[in-house]
């Protein structure tokens, strides 16, 4: 088959014409595809480069010359009095190809392509105030011309990434019947994030899409709750959901709505995408409409995979020289080290907690190396990174700078044990710990759901899945500066550090384990994941609905009467382990026995609507319900055996503005019992107080405390 890849980047055939990481994973798969017997052609912009390409390629210029106006409606209130309501930027693009290990790559060249060479994205603050910002707009238009011209009425799939960069595509070939487009989602970019609405439906027209853009999200038939409104509110802390005004379009609900196939990295990428189940976001997202846009796409979704490189994954490396690595560094080669490789984003990679976690042990008296990589061309500006560095010299070599892979891998290999604990569910992959795994280093991580493919969240001393674990784990975590994951962190690098003295037969069965995990993340096997969906496609098959994918994520509410009738069993099934009563009544009598076993289970998720509902049948358990929760001398005491953290989260009084959330943890006074006071206005009849609960699991819950 003929598969055309499209991105904003690919240079990862040459380390000079790279910018990120989807460069190289676009550029390996294409030569996999390539490799299994596919044309694969590339259609990427030239940013400027031309001159550079020419230098070292063979760079073939070809007959191909388009002239428009590029129509961009700008958002007034962004673009403010300075700029139209419409601009119409000239532009003349033309297309130069490169063929290289069995690749076609065409890089497209105009004046708003060509624009910043040294660092291709747009930087945010253009957004407002410079028309270079709708660059990767404009190669989303180019590159759709280009296909439609170059290509024609070839038969082809259309392979394009990441939402922000292809959600014009999509929609563009839809109505073509000679092409096919697979979407991929390469981060975990906010699935409610939108674009302005006149601009898209501008862009659509001019392209000759003939569809209708989905009506607005109504607004809601009732005024919010202060409950719902702290929901959304409090989402800016966990990055995972965004508001819109009015006038704006979901980027996702355009890629997904007219995609053939949605692509992943991950199966725990692709689960969080698809309901982010256990996050603070999860209640919030079963509210909102992007839900059923995800529902009503799910069967087209598949998980593609991502990769380690060959050069670390290789069987044959040359050794490496530990003494010699860690001497270099001024540590000791013989004490445990531990290594950390990612760049510096200290709330989406942990890093705040990881150096709170760093400075405890080893002020405790932990005899270890700490190899800290934190990638920033401007250098790290938290002082307090700095401090604890300057406190243990001799314990611990921090990095910013950009160096050779071969400085990396000797580091890699050096060290015992490798540290990622990102968090906000991020990562959809996590490379870095891949090739750390794959030269030895034992992984200590957090139990993301886009990381767990990397075998590290089991229990790896013991219970069932011991013999193939390959590291320890900690929780998932949504909070800045979270002391719970220090307290994870710390926990985790002294069991770890004893393992390797105590234990060394143990350690290295895990290390063992690691090495043959990670190998098995290659490229070929990428490129087969790819074609065992992409085939049935080529063919005519497409996936059809499936009732499991609503089973699996508790969706009882969108099972129609008919998938009752089929299958009750599997829908009571899937209803004792979400705890839901309702669904379950439908399926089978609902006794006494059946609603405690419900209870248990939604009470263990900290499901508290669907508890009482499994309550109504068992008036029994409406005591324990009731008691979790007592408020009395202005003093709340909360009780739940399997909570680590309570938050009262509250909304900052009305003003001017958006109104935001002040979090105030209350105090842990026993095990499963926190208290603190009711804070509340004077004159408050008596209300609701919204509660964050985290529980030992890493699982994030809401409760509602009404008080009088």
């Amino acid at each position: 088959m003929h598969v055309i890849e499209t991105y904003f980047e690919c240079g990862g055939f040459d380390h000079r014409f790279l910018q990120g990481g989807i460069s190289v994973y676009l550029w390996n798969l294409s030569k996999a595809l390539a490799g299994q017997g596919h044309r694969v052609s590339v259609v990427t912009p030239a940013h400027g480069r031309l001159d550079d390409l020419r230098a070292d390629y063979d760079l073939e210029t070809l007959d191909y010359e388009d002239s428009y106006e590029l129509p961009l409606v700008l958002d007034p209130a962004t673009w403010g009095t300075a700029f139209p309501p419409e601009v119409g930027i000239p532009l003349t693009t033309t297309a130069h190809r490169l063929r290289l290990d069995g690749v076609d790559l065409y890089f497209l060249s105009d004046r708003l392509l060509d624009e910043l060479p040294d660092r291709f994205y747009p930087p945010y603050h253009t957004k407002g105030s410079d028309l270079v910002f709708f660059k990767p707009l404009a190669y989303q238009v180019g590159a759709v011309r280009f296909i439609r011209r170059h290509f024609a009425d070839e038969k082809a799939l259309i392979h394009a990434h990441e939402p922000y960069y292809h959600y014009l595509l999509p929609a563009a070939f839809r109505d073509d019947p000679t092409k096919l487009v697979v979407g991929t989602v390469q981060s975990n970019m906010p699935i409610t994030k939108k674009v302005y609405r006149p601009k898209v439906e501008r862009l659509l027209r001019f392209l000759d899409a003939g569809i209708e853009l989905p009506a607005e999200d109504e607004a809601p038939d009732r005024p919010r709750t202060e409950h719902e409104t702290i929901l959304s509110a409090y989402q800016q802390r966990t990055h995972l959901h965004y508001e819109y005004g009015p006038g704006h379009v979901r980027v996702y609900d355009l890629v997904a709505d007219h995609a053939d196939l949605v692509d992943f990295l991950s199966p725990g990428h692709l689960a969080f995408y698809t309901d982010f189940a256990d996050t603070p976001f999860e209640r919030l997202f079963t509210r909102l409409p992007v839900r059923d846009t995800v529902a009503r796409n799910a069967h087209k979704s598949f998980v593609g995979g991502c990769a380690i490189g060959s050069r670390w994954t290789a069987q044959e490396r040359p050794a490496v020289d530990r003494a010699a690595v860690l001497g270099g560094l001024g540590l000791d080669p013989d004490v445990p080290t531990f290594f950390h490789n990612a760049r510096y984003a200290v709330n989406h990679k942990g890093q705040v907690e990881l150096f709170r976690a760093v400075d405890r042990v080893l002020n405790e008296g932990l005899a270890a190396n700490f190899v800290l990589r934190c990638i920033s061309d401007g250098g790290i500006d938290d002082p307090y990174l700095r401090e604890v560095v300057e406190r243990h010299k001799g314990r611990i070599h921090l990095e910013c700078e950009r160096v050779e892979e071969q400085r990396i891998t000797e580091y890699a290999a050096s060290c015992d044990f490798c540290l990622f604990p990102s968090k906000f569910e991020m990562d959809t992959f996590l490379i870095a710990q891949g090739e750390a795994m794959s030269v030895g280093a034992v992984p200590i991580a957090t139990a993301q759901l886009g990381m767990a493919h990397f075998g590290h969240v089991a229990d790896p001393l013991d219970g069932p899945f011991a013999a193939r674990a390959t590291g320890f784990a900690v929780n998932r975590s949504f909070a800045e500066d979270d002391a719970l994951l220090v307290d994870a962190l710390a926990a985790r690098i002294r069991q770890a550090a004893a393992l390797l003295r105590e234990r060394p037969g143990e350690y290295r069965r895990l290390r063992a384990n690691a090495i043959a995990t990670a190998g098995e993340f290659t490229w070929d096997q990428v490129a087969r994941l790819h074609l065992e969906a992409f085939t049935p496609l080529w063919e005519g098959r497409r996936p059809e609905p499936d009732t499991d994918v609503l089973l699996r994520h508790g969706w009882f509410d969108l099972l129609g009467d008919e998938a009752y009738q089929a299958r009750p069993d599997a829908i009571a099934e899937a209803a004792a382990r979400f705890g839901d009563a309702e669904a379950y009544r439908r399926c089978r009598e609902l006794d006494p026995a059946a609603a405690r076993a419900l209870f248990e289970a939604a009470w263990s998720r900290a499901d508290f609507d669907r508890c009482a509902a499994a309550a109504e049948a068992d008036p029994s358990l409406s005591a324990r319900l009731a008691g979790r929760c007592t408020v009395a001398d202005g003093r709340i005491v909360y009780r739940l055996p399997h909570a680590e953290r309570v938050e009262a989260v509250t909304l900052t009084p009305p003003g001017a503005g958006r109104r935001e959330v002040a979090v105030r943890a209350l105090e842990r006074t026993a095990p499963g019992e926190f208290t603190g006071p009711l804070t509340c206005e004077p004159d408050d009849p008596g209300g609701e107080l919204t509660l964050l609960l985290t529980l030992s699991d890493g699982r994030s819950a809401w409760d509602v405390v009404r008080h009088d």
